[in-house]
């Protein structure tokens, strides 16, 4: 998706999950109520008093309801549930309905990255056992469904020991993602962008899911469409994915440099600038439902982007593989400067 149609999908109402772009979400807008241009009260002057408060009538009582709607609680809660889930290495919350992740939180550090006490050849996909069965992703849910199981919290960031790379094998830490072109390539070189700004803060930390993002149809209008694998249907194929990035400055209530990117599920040409797919983080907020930092004052914002270039280096996936346990692949003279003006 182009940053001109996440243009447009952004104009679509929230209840649409659209994306918005830069431009519409530089600045958080509060609309300010206007008074009535007759004022509901007359205003007092020294001939005129004030005219009187109402005050609660004494005599009003709770209203005796001849129903009980919260009485179906006895019978337990519907939900929705979130699975709040944590691991040596992630923390996230499971959506049940479409049987993805809703978010997944990590935290890498130089010195995290810089241990080996973890083997992807000792990992295994596996089903999460937390979610109740009725719930969860299975593994025969992937099976020649033409989709690869897609970390969101990728193994190689959790590579300091084997208990931690095991955990992001977690059925609950996949997505359904185009594997040739995306989770293969543009998606890992991303995930290798977020290692390497552990060059330059000594804290980052990262929340990745997924989105169901409406689109155009012919006829005009916006409709969110999405596939469904599996043996019945089960789990959601998403539209698109989302990171975003927190980098610190190690200082207590020092600077964080902030960072939102949404990426299509799909084949990603790797000469793509990286900051076309960077959003503002109220974008993502809307189109997702949730909240990534009410608590960071603004004063303490930076924007990742305006601190450091954003680029990605290409390298071929077979030596990424190869290299997820010792030393790190010699960077490539190939690099893509995305920076900011």
């Amino acid at each position: 998706m182009s940053k001109t149609t996440i243009a447009i999908v952004a104009s679509v109402s929230a209840l649409t999950g659209a994306v918005a772009t830069a431009a519409l979400f530089s600045t958080r807008e509060r609309k300010v109520s206007t008074s009535p241009s007759t004022p509901p009260y007359v205003v007092p002057t020294s001939t005129t008093p004030p005219a009187p408060i109402p005050q609660p009538s004494s005599s009003t009582r709770p209203i005796s309801a001849p129903v009980d709607p919260s009485g179906l609680f006895q019978y337990g809660f519907p939900g929705p549930i979130s699975d709040l889930n944590s691991t040596p290495s992630t923390t996230s919350v499971f959506d049940r309905r479409n049987r993805n992740p809703l978010w997944v939180a990590e935290h890498i550090t130089p010195t995290s990255l810089s241990m080996s006490g973890g083997d992807r050849r000792h990992s295994y996909f596996v089903e999460d056992d937390s979610i109740p069965s009725k719930f969860r992703a299975r593994l025969q849910d992937y099976q020649r469904s033409g989709y690869d199981r897609g970390h969101q919290v990728p193994a190689a960031d959790a590579k300091w020991a084997q208990e931690a790379m095991d955990s992001t094998f977690l059925l609950s830490n996949m997505c359904p993602q185009v594997g040739d072109g995306f989770n293969r390539d543009y998606w890992a070189h991303v995930e290798d962008f977020c290692r390497r700004l552990t060059h330059d803060f000594p804290s980052v930390r990262i929340v990745t899911g997924p989105l169901y993002l409406p689109r155009r149809d012919a006829d005009g209008k916006y409709r969110v469409s999405y596939e469904v694998i599996g043996n019945p249907p089960n789990v959601a194929v998403p539209t698109h994915f989302y990171k975003v990035i927190f980098a610190e400055d190690g200082r207590t209530g020092g600077n964080v440099s902030l960072a939102a990117f949404v990426l299509p599920n799909k084949p990603i040409a790797n000469n793509k600038p990286l900051t076309d797919f960077l959003v503002p983080i109220e974008a993502v907020e809307k189109a997702s439902g949730l909240e990534f930092a009410s608590k960071l004052p603004e004063q303490r914002r930076l924007k990742l982007c305006e601190q450091i270039k954003c680029s990605i280096l290409v390298r071929e996936y077979a030596e990424r593989q190869k290299n997820l346990q010792g030393k790190a692949p010699e960077r490539s003279s190939r690099s893509l400067s995305v920076a900011r003006p």
